[in-house]
């Protein structure tokens, strides 16, 4: 059988994005030559891997065999390259990583550029999903290490205290909310917000809150990042809702209020969570530096369940 580490590697994008075109774009290839490769491996295999449809692909019961060894010879690849590397400069790394919004905004950039630095043989590939999305992609072994809220059920996956988090609402000095000590998200929903662009997981969990509250949220812009946000709150744009870290370090420099949201679900813990015994010792490296670092709570593995999502 003819495949290479390329064509797995294709082959498990394209399965996991359940689209030939996204997993082409996964694996910096051309659409033509993504496509050219998934042909030639069905004809090596005989049979066809994956069912085209009109929109995306799904894989024939060959190409979910084939995507379950693939990914065992992908990790055996990941653990051969990390033997080497105690002999030499061995082979590169990777690591497939998923995280919430707050988290890749707020609580990751220093420790994961800490990290590459003192792994130079290490890539890592970064992906952000709402917090449930994020224990689906681990427990179903689309990502090895995952960076979400505590209040969303784990199952059986192995969790440790990552960071401490909690959502606040900012807005201009003058707003109404303004000088509340505490605000519930509900009664923000009365005013204009300043929502994150399309696709950004906090958004999306935010409007999905004011669903169950039987209301929407006006979204008078949509803007990139949370800095951007409480910029445009400054101006009287409407509210946002951000991590509090974000809105006391925005305060310093900006003409704001910073009011904690009073909700249950606002305050929550953010927590490193991984398959049982299915880790590379890269991903093990990268899962131990979160883990132990500044600010790091205790080890659990206790699951829980909760409707949250973020």
């Amino acid at each position: 059988m003819r495949f290479d580490l390329p064509d797995l590697r294709l082959f498990v994008h394209v399965a996991e994005t359940g689209s030939i075109t996204a997993g082409a774009l996964r694996a910096n290839l051309a659409l033509a030559s993504a496509s050219e490769r998934v042909r030639a491996m069905e004809t090596y295999a005989g049979a066809a891997l994956v069912e085209r449809l009109h929109r995306g692909v799904a894989l024939t019961p060959a190409g979910r065999a084939l995507l379950h060894h693939a990914r065992e010879i992908l990790e055996r690849h990941e653990r051969l390259g990390a033997e080497l590397a105690r002999f030499g400069s061995g082979l590169r790394g990777h690591v497939r990583m998923v995280a919430n919004t707050t988290a890749i905004a707020e609580h990751l950039p220093e420790p994961l550029a800490a990290f590459l630095a003192a792994h130079p043989h290490v890539d890592v590939d970064l992906e952000e999903r709402l917090s449930r999305e994020v224990f689906e992609a681990v427990a179903a072994g689309r990502a090895e290490v995952g960076v979400a809220s505590d209040q969303v059920d784990w199952g059986e996956l192995d969790t440790r205290t990552f960071r401490r988090d909690q959502l606040a609402m900012v807005a201009a000095r003058d707003h109404p909310l303004g000088g509340l000590r505490r605000v519930a998200f509900s009664e923000t929903l009365a005013y204009e917000h300043v929502g994150l662009g399309a696709g950004a997981a906090l958004q999306d969990y935010l409007a999905g809150q004011a669903r169950r509250l039987g209301a929407t949220m006006s979204l008078r812009i949509r803007v990139r990042g949370f800095v951007a946000v409480c910029r445009m709150a400054e101006q009287g744009v409407g509210v946002g809702i951000v991590p509090a870290i974000t809105a006391r370090r925005a305060r310093r420099s900006m003409a704001i209020r910073v009011v904690p949201l009073s909700d249950p679900w606002a305050a929550r813990a953010l927590v490193v969570a991984t398959r049982r015994g299915a880790l590379t010792p890269y991903a093990a490296a990268l899962v131990a530096w979160l883990a132990d670092g500044p600010g790091a709570g205790e080890a659990t593995r206790t699951s829980r369940s909760s409707c949250s999502a973020r």
